[in-house]
C-alpha cells in the first residue's frame, strides 16, 4: 500500500549569512548587565513578595484549591494506610542506622510536620529511607562501635551507648539538613542533575546489597559488630560465616516464613491493585502476629531470640547537635544530603508528572533541609522518602500532604500510647521485612544487560558505581561513580562520532553517506559534520577527523608544494637561458632532470575544491578551539579549497565577530544558514 505524504515547495533565493542579514532585519536586543540583574533580583514589590511567600509556603497554593468532599476521604484512608507502613519501616530502618527501634518512629513523625508546610510535592511520604539509614549507621558505628571504646568526643560523658549513638545520628542529620538548606537558599538544586538515573540505580543497588548483608545478623540471630570502611562488606560476611553454626533456628525459620508470606502478598497486591481499594498491609499484619506469638511463647527466654525491648514512651526534650561529631562526620554528611534529596526529588517528579502539577527543586531542598534540622533536634535520623511507602500513599487515594500529616499522627499515637505493644517484637522480623522490601532495588541488576546492549558507557557507569559502592563503601562509591560519569561525558564530547554527509537524492536532506544507498555526492565536494561542541579538549580530534575525511593533510600538501616551488625557483635563478620557447623547454627538461621524479610524485594531488563544515550540532566554541579552527580553515584556503560553514548558531557567529575571527582570507560570506544553501552555491560557482 502506497502511503500518501504531504508535499511542500519553497521558492526563495539561495542565502548566505550576509545576504540573509541584508534581506531580513534583525531585532537588536539589549542584554542586561550583571548589575542590572542584581538590581532586579533585589527589587521587591507587592507581587514579588506574594510570589515569594507562595513559593516558600506551597501549602497556601494547594490548600486554596483543596476539594474537601472529593479529596478528604481519600487523604484520610491514604494517611492511615501509609502510617502503618511508615511505622513498620521506621522500626526496621532504625536497625540499619544502628539505633534503638523507637527512634525510627521519631523519623516518621517530626520531619513530616515541617515538610507539610514547605514541600512542593503532594504525594511523597517523608520519613526514613533504607539507603540513608545505612549511611547514617556507618557514621554511628564508626564513632560508637559495638565493641571497644567510642571516639574521644566531649559530649559522650555520662551517656549510655544507645544515647551516644542517638547523639551521633541526630548530629549527622542536623549537618545533612544544613547542607540541604544552604543549597536551597543558594538556588543550586540543579546539582542533583549530575546524578543520572544510571548512577542512582547502580548506587541504590549497591546499597541494597549492603542492607541485605547488614540484616543477615538479625535473620540468623548472630552477634556481629558493625564494620566500616573499604571492604567492610567482605569482613562482615567473613564474621557471619565464621559463626554460621551458631545460627538461631527460631530466628531463621521465623524470618523465612515472614519473607515468603510478605513476598507473596505483595505480588498479589501488584496483580490486583486495580481491584483492591487499598493494598493489603501485610507488614503490619505479620508484625502484629509476630508480636503476639513472641509474647505468648516467650521467645526471648525460651529460644534466646533478640527482641525490640524497651520502647521510649512519648517524646524526649530537644537536644543540640554535637560540634565534635559534626566535625568528624562532615565528609559523610554531604553525600547523605545529596543522595537523600536526589531520591526524594526523583520520586516527587514521577508523581508530579502523573498528577499534572509542578515541583520546585530548590524549594524541595529548603523543605528537606528544614525538616532534617527540625527532626534532628528531636533525635530523629536522616529523612527522605521511600518509593514503596510513597506508592502506598498515592495508590490508596492520597491527593495532598494531609495524608502525610495523618500518617505522622499515627506514628505519634504509637510512640505516645501503643509503643509498649511492640516490645516483644523479634528483631529478626524487622530484618526480614527490610530484606523483602529490597526486591525492587535488587531487581535493578537486570539493567546491566539492557545497558550493555543499548549504551555501553552508561553500563560502565552503572557497574563501576555499584562495585565501588559495594567494595569501598557508599560514600566513596558515590564519589567514584560520579567521577566515572563525568569522564563519560568528557569522553562523549571529546571523541564524538563525526561523519561525512551526502545528499539524499531528490531532497534537500543530508545524511551520513555510509547509511544510505541512493545518495548524491558531487565530485570535489566534502560535507563534514561534528556533533558536539568544539573546545580545547577536542579541537585536535576535530582536525584529525577532518583530515581523515578529506583524505589528505592540507598543511602537508602546502609544505610539499612550497618545497617544489622553491626547487623550481632555485633552478630558474641558476638558468641564464633566453625566454624563448626553446629556452623554456630546455629549462623544464633541466628541472625534471635535476629534481628526483619520486620527489615530484610525493606532492599530493588535491581533488577537493569545496569543503562544507556542518556546525548545526556545535553549541559553543572556546578561544582555543576558535584559534585552532581559524588555522585549519586557512590551511585549506592556502591550497585553493573553498571552505564553507553552515547552520552556525547565532551566538557563535557573534563570538566569532567579537574575537576578530574574520580577516582578508576568512570572510563572512563563507557562512550559510543551511547546508542546502551552501550546496546550491557551490554548484552555481562550478557553472561560472
Amino acid at each position: 500500500m502506497v502511503t500518501l505524504r504531504n508535499r511542500y515547495e519553497v521558492v526563495r533565493p539561495v542565502y548566505s549569512e550576509d545576504s540573509f542579514a541584508a534581506d531580513h532585519e534583525k531585532v537588536c536586543r539589549r542584554r542586561k548587565t550583571i548589575l542590572q540583574h542584581i538590581k532586579e533580583y533585589l527589587t521587591c514589590d507587592s507581587k514579588r513578595a506574594t510570589n515569594a511567600v507562595l513559593s516558600l509556603l506551597p501549602i497556601i497554593g494547594w490548600m486554596r484549591i483543596y476539594r474537601v468532599r472529593e479529596w478528604l476521604l481519600g487523604d484520610v484512608v491514604s494517611g492511615i494506610s501509609t502510617g502503618m507502613v511508615a511505622i513498620m519501616q521506621g522500626l526496621a530502618f532504625s536497625l540499619l542506622a544502628s539505633l534503638p527501634p523507637s527512634y525510627g518512629l521519631y523519623t516518621a513523625f517530626f520531619p513530616m510536620l515541617t515538610y507539610f508546610f514547605l514541600g512542593t510535592s503532594r504525594h511523597i511520604s517523608v520519613g526514613s529511607f533504607p539507603v540513608l539509614s545505612l549511611m547514617v549507621g556507618a557514621v554511628v558505628t564508626r564513632l560508637v562501635p559495638e565493641q571497644g571504646a567510642p571516639a574521644n568526643i566531649t559530649g559522650f560523658e555520662g551517656l549510655t551507648q544507645d544515647q551516644q549513638r542517638v547523639l551521633v545520628a541526630s548530629s549527622v542529620t542536623f549537618l545533612m539538613g544544613v547542607f540541604q538548606l544552604a543549597m536551597g537558599i543558594m538556588q543550586v538544586g540543579f546539582v542533583v542533575m549530575y546524578l543520572s538515573d544510571t548512577l542512582v540505580s547502580g548506587f541504590t543497588t549497591a546499597a541494597a546489597v549492603h542492607i541485605l548483608v547488614s540484616q543477615l545478623k538479625f535473620v540468623l540471630g548472630l552477634s556481629v559488630p558493625g564494620i566500616n570502611g573499604p571492604l567492610s562488606i567482605i569482613y562482615t560476611l567473613e564474621k557471619i560465616f565464621v559463626q554460621i553454626t551458631s545460627t538461631n533456628i527460631c530466628d531463621l525459620v521465623m524470618s523465612i516464613l515472614i519473607m515468603i508470606v510478605v513476598f507473596i502478598v505483595k505480588e498479589l497486591n501488584n496483580i490486583y491493585k486495580a481491584k483492591l481499594p487499598v493494598p493489603i498491609p501485610i507488614e503490619v499484619i505479620m508484625t502484629i502476629i509476630a508480636c503476639g506469638v513472641s509474647y505468648g511463647f516467650n521467645f526471648e527466654e525460651r529460644f534466646d531470640v533478640g527482641i525490640v525491648g524497651k520502647m521510649v514512651s512519648g517524646y524526649e526534650t530537644p537536644i543540640a547537635p554535637n560540634m565534635q561529631v559534626i566535625q568528624n562526620s562532615a565528609v559523610e554528611a554531604f553525600p547523605i544530603a545529596i543522595v537523600g534529596f536526589a531520591v526524594a526529588f526523583s520520586v516527587a517528579k514521577v508523581y508530579s508528572i502523573k498528577h499534572d502539577y509542578t515541583i520546585d527543586g530548590n524549594q524541595e531542598l529548603i523543605a528537606f533541609g528544614v525538616s532534617n534540622i527540625f527532626g534532628a533536634s528531636f533525635r530523629s535520623f536522616a529523612a527522605s522518602t521511600a518509593l514503596s511507602r510513597t506508592a502506598v500513599q498515592e495508590s490508596s487515594g492520597g491527593k495532598t500532604q494531609i495524608a502525610g500529616l495523618i500518617s505522622a499522627m499515627m506514628a505519634m499515637i504509637v510512640t505516645v500510647a501503643l509503643g509498649f505493644l511492640l516490645e516483644p517484637l523479634p528483631k529478626s522480623v524487622l530484618g526480614a521485612l527490610v530484606i523483602v522490601n529490597l526486591k525492587g532495588m535488587l531487581m535493578q541488576f537486570s539493567e546491566i544487560l539492557y545497558l550493555w546492549r543499548k549504551d555501553k558507557p552508561d553500563c560502565v557507569v552503572w557497574v563501576v558505581t555499584c562495585l565501588g559502592a559495594i567494595l569501598l563503601g557508599l560514600d566513596i562509591g558515590l564519589a567514584v561513580g560520579l567521577g566515572v560519569e563525568l569522564l563519560t561525558v568528557v569522553f562523549r564530547t571529546q571523541f564524538p562520532r563525526c561523519s561525512v554527509l551526502a545528499n539524499i537524492q531528490g531532497t534537500n536532506l543530508y545524511r551520513d553517506h555510509k547509511d544510505y544507498l541512493h545518495i548524491f555526492e558531487p565530485k570535489g565536494v566534502k560535507i563534514f559534520r561534528i556533533p558536539s561542541p568544539i573546545f580545547f579538549a577536542n579541537i585536535e580530534f576535530f582536525k584529525d577527523k577532518l583530515v581523515e575525511a578529506v583524505g589528505f593533510n592540507p598543511l602537508r600538501v602546502l609544505r610539499k608544494r612550497n618545497k617544489a616551488l622553491r626547487k623550481i625557483k632555485k633552478l630558474l635563478k641558476k638558468s641564464n637561458d633566453d625566454t624563448t620557447e626553446k629556452g623554456f623547454r630546455d629549462l623544464f627538461s633541466q628541472t625534471t632532470d635535476d629534481m628526483n621524479m619520486e620527489e615530484l610524485d610525493l606532492v599530493p594531488r588535491v581533488d577537493l575544491h569545496s569543503l562544507i563544515l556542518d556546525f548545526s550540532a556545535v553549541s559553543f566554541l572556546d578561544i582555543s578551539a576558535l584559534k585552532g579552527l581559524k588555522m585549519t580553515l586557512k590551511e585549506f584556503i592556502h591550497i585553493d579549497v573553498d571552505v564553507y560553514i553552515v547552520s552556525c548558531d547565532a551566538y557563535i557567529l557573534e563570538k566569532l565577530h567579537s574575537c576578530m575571527f574574520f580577516d582578508d582570507e576568512i570572510l563572512t560570506s563563507m557562512f550559510f544558514p543551511t547546508l542546502h544553501d551552501a550546496m546550491l552555491h557551490v554548484e552555481t560557482q562550478l557553472l561560472l
